[in-house]
């Protein structure tokens, strides 16, 4: 037990056996936890003489910072943007389901709806930390209505809604969305006129705010940076595609007009479906520091194909694609997040480390968390995975208790 020199009673684990993910690279160390948080074992030793309370033999896995999805639009037959009367039930179910994922905290994300799904649904939706009841809840990702129609996507036209001239964005946002309590991030296309406002009062308010679905040009989209916008929402899908005069939006992942101290984040849907193999690598070669992996998922995540539905509209579910039903528009995908850290790994060929930090460190990064997640540094939440060497998720930890395991055949219920 503790010694009386300990600066806490509360119990200490020390996970033995395993490699673990801490300034950019795997290294052979232990990992000690106590009360939710990552400990520092010198300090430990040294200053408080205390010692493990609980060793765990992880078998040599891997231990990661648990993954984070910024965009996913449901899964497991819940679809975040229907309006319902507990929307909480379905935030919940997600929740549990995705910690065999890997997945320690999410961004449920709502698309282009009209403006009673918002006022419905968003009060419903509070940011809530995670446990053994699921992953934690970081705000709302708000993909829409302020968007480009000519690169709508998925998204349903009629719903589009347009900035008003002058500068009373928040007028338009409000009328919209309602409160913007419990909303992480806003993705809006920038060359709509008034949305540079947008942007400025989404920023201050401590939302962030990305850049997608979208005919902007490269001038338009180094324009919104600088008034704070931070992330691209599914490079490559759903905006101009890269032409060497004007590159658009994917220039912002080289542009030299990035403000002093600014990084700009892009998510990527390594489904094997959204973007090729070779786009996967040029995007990760130009930015590696800034790619984030989403999942895209949508309520059929986790469900046989048929036809499902995507917030207003009905989406048929062929084999690995998602499409609009009747068309053959992508929409939003089934992949879970170790489904596209391991696809991504084997796409890019890039290290182990930087798979891993796609799905954890740069999300935190962007959302402004990476002071205590999407890292194993001392004093950071004890929010962690353990994985083999292909990437499968084998047990989830959050604040420093594990939540899921994989079981073995032996200890399934018999039927």
């Amino acid at each position: 037990m503790p010694s009386n020199k300990s600066v806490s009673e509360a119990p200490i684990t020390q996970l033995l056996n395993c490699r673990i993910l801490r300034d950019h690279r795997l290294q052979s160390e232990d990992l000690w936890v106590r009360e939710g948080k990552i400990l520092d074992p010198e300090k430990l030793f040294f200053d408080e003489q205390a010692y493990a309370d609980e060793q765990v033999d992880c078998g040599g896995a891997i231990v990661a910072p648990g993954f984070i999805d910024v965009q996913i639009n449901g899964g497991y037959g819940v679809d975040f943007s229907q309006a319902s009367d507990d929307i909480g039930a379905g935030i919940s179910l997600v929740a549990q389901k995705l910690l065999e994922h890997g997945v320690t905290s999410f961004c449920p994300t709502l698309v282009t709806s009209p403006p009673h799904i918002y006022h419905k649904v968003l009060p419903q939706i509070k940011v809530q930390n995670g446990g053994p009841h699921g992953a934690g809840v970081l705000g709302v990702h708000l993909e829409g209505p302020f968007i480009s129609a000519k690169k709508k996507g998925a998204h349903p036209e009629r719903y589009l809604r347009s900035f008003s001239c002058g500068d009373d964005a928040m007028a338009d946002l409000t009328e919209v969305y309602g409160g913007l309590d419990n909303v992480a991030m806003v993705t809006l296309a920038p060359e709509l006129e008034g949305s540079r406002w947008a942007v400025s009062e989404l920023c201050r308010r401590g939302v962030t705010v990305s850049l997608g679905h979208s005919v902007a040009n490269l001038t338009q989209a180094e324009e919104a940076v600088g008034h704070g916008a931070s992330f691209i929402t599914h490079l490559f899908n759903a905006m101009l595609p890269f032409h060497h005069r004007d590159p658009g939006i994917v220039g912002l992942l080289t542009s030299e007009h990035i403000p002093a101290g600014r990084s700009v984040y892009y998510g990527m849907i390594a489904d094997g479906i959204h973007t090729h193999p070779a786009a996967l690598r040029i995007a990760h070669r130009a930015h590696p520091k800034g790619l984030v992996l989403v999942t895209d998922a949508i309520a059929a995540m986790g469900l046989p194909p048929g036809r499902h539905t995507l917030g207003q509209q009905d989406v048929e579910i062929c084999g690995l694609h998602v499409y609009v039903a009747g068309t053959q528009t992508l929409s939003g995908s089934i992949a879970t997040m170790d489904m596209c850290v391991r696809h991504f790994r084997h796409a890019t060929g890039c290290r182990v480390e930087d798979a891993l930090e796609a799905a954890s460190l740069h999300p935190a990064q962007l959302l402004g968390f990476s002071q205590h997640k999407g890292t194993l540094d001392f004093g950071s939440h004890a929010d962690f995975v353990l994985l083999d060497d292909e990437l499968n998720v084998k047990a989830t930890f959050i604040s420093g208790q594990q939540v899921w395991r994989e079981t073995t055949q032996e200890e399934q219920p018999q039927t």
